[in-house]
């Protein structure tokens, strides 16, 4: 697959409690982008954050949270990103979606 250098750093901000169908959002987003062709995505899991209501999400010790933050990111071609959106609009219900360019220096796989 091949990327443009001019691509697309598509981030969702989502909470790891958050279902689509009865399923985990972030793991759902991610087989939809596979699933869509995307070049890929990674599931990042924060230890502590907050979001639009100000409530505390953190992973303490005596405090385990059971809504840590997750960021899922995406690098693509500035198409492919946008014709992504329209899913994410239906998908996340509370979030924050974020979208900037990327200067895609390389992007490769051993061939075997």
């Amino acid at each position: 697959m091949k990327i443009p250098s001019e691509g697309k750093l598509l981030r969702i901000f989502i909470g790891e409690a958050d279902r689509w169908d009865g399923k985990p959002l972030y793991e759902e987003i991610v087989m939809l982008a596979r699933k869509e062709g995307m070049a890929g995505a990674t599931v990042l899991k924060g230890s502590m954050g907050f979001g639009c209501k100000s409530r505390m999400h953190t992973a303490k010790l005596l405090e385990l949270s059971s809504d840590l933050p997750i960021i899922i990111e995406m690098v693509d071609s500035e198409d492919k990103v946008n014709g992504f959106i329209p899913h994410l609009d239906e998908m996340v219900k509370e979030g924050l979606v974020t979208l900037e360019k990327a200067n895609v220096v390389m992007y490769r796989a051993e061939k075997k």
